[in-house]
């Protein structure tokens, strides 16, 4: 964070502390008084550290997976949580990394175990790209978007359907629970339309067609609502139909922020690749351990950066419709979602409802 290196330890400090308070303000006038009386503060002495308060950067880095532990569970949280849905978008390398993805198995069928009702949606592309090599198809990207052409597509749902979501149901089962992999096609889950994607050139916007990439129109519930009935896990591949009958792959984060909202979750879990969201994304310290929505609603682009930005999307369209937490939770650190949403000590960043 080169502009606050030129303060001294306390005052840096005294600033990071500021700037956590103020990005847990739930009021969006007192945030945005809080900043400007902060920078203003700043002004004369570090004109640099006060123009970068009023607009910030940073964000991912990766982290090893943490040596394995035990915790406590919290009665409290349990019964808070029990009888109601945990959605968790399972992505990034705890679906690579062999000892991740086993303890991140355990803690989704622990979940179900005391009593909570965990909807697993998961991601796959690196498991897309690596299929797609190796039949000799080449990959193009449009701003962080795969274009997914009917060839491609067929890949897709491959991948998805065919590999990432059968491992899971099958780990789950080997964990001694009942399973059930679907995507969004299934049951009139998710209804999509195609996603034209925009970006903006001075005065002028430039469109892309990204061929069969979707945005989620709406969710008709009632077969995962069934499933939950009947006991078991569903595990959902982001895949949805629109009413032209084109299959659409969409963004694996916003299908679960729009799944945790059509399922009137109890918590909102997606899983990254970090710890959370920092101030400064090489300083470990600067953790950003909770953010009111507005102040997330801000930070997009700024703070918020990459591959967060979906993360927080997501969270935000989860909390908008009355889900009652979001969390951005490592999948790298043993045990993170399950001790942040039943056990004594919060990991990663949690975003909360504006008052």
């Amino acid at each position: 964070m080169e502009p606050l290196k030129e303060l001294d330890a306390q005052s840096r400090a005294h600033v990071m502390d500021e700037l956590r308070a103020i990005l847990r303000e739930r009021s969006p006038q007192q945030a945005d008084e809080r900043r400007k009386t902060l920078a203003e503060s700043l002004q004369p002495d570090h004109p640099q550290a006060a123009e970068w308060i009023l607009g910030q950067n940073g964000q991912e880095d990766k982290k090893p997976i943490t040596p394995q532990r035990e915790f406590e569970l919290d009665q409290k949280k349990i019964d808070k949580l029990k009888g109601k849905v945990v959605l968790i978008k399972y992505g990034g390398n705890a679906m690579v990394d062999e000892t991740a993805k086993q303890h991140v198995i355990r803690d989704i069928c622990t979940f179900k175990q005391v009593g909570v009702k965990p909807v697993v949606v998961h991601g796959g592309g690196p498991v897309i790209s690596e299929l797609l090599k190796r039949v000799g198809v080449k990959s193009r990207f449009i701003g962080g978007h795969r274009k997914t052409d009917p060839s491609v597509m067929a890949y897709v749902e491959m991948a998805l359907s065919g590999k990432v979501n059968s491992e899971i149901v099958k780990l789950i089962s080997f964990n001694g629970f009942r399973s059930v992999g679907i995507s969004g096609k299934d049951g009139n889950l998710v209804t999509a339309t195609k996603r034209i994607h925009e970006v903006r050139d001075g005065s002028m916007v430039r469109k892309s067609d990204l061929g069969q990439v979707g945005d989620v129109t709406s969710i008709d519930t009632t077969l995962v609502d069934a499933l939950l009935d009947a006991d078991f896990i569903p595990v959902i591949a982001p895949i949805g139909v629109g009413e032209d009958l084109q299959d659409y792959n969409i963004n694996a984060d916003m299908f679960a922020g729009h799944m945790a909202a059509a399922l009137e979750a109890g918590a909102y879990v997606a899983m990254t690749d970090v710890d959370g969201i920092f101030l400064d994304k090489d300083d470990p310290t600067t953790l950003i351990p909770e953010f009111s929505a507005h102040a997330a609603r801000a930070e997009l682009g700024r703070i918020v950066q990459g591959g967060m930005i979906p993360k927080i999307e997501s969270c935000l369209i989860a909390l908008d419709s009355g889900v009652n937490e979001a969390h951005i939770v490592s999948g790298m650190v043993e045990h993170a979602m399950l001790e942040t949403l039943l056990g004594h000590q919060q990991h990663g960043t949690c975003i909360t409802a504006d008052s």
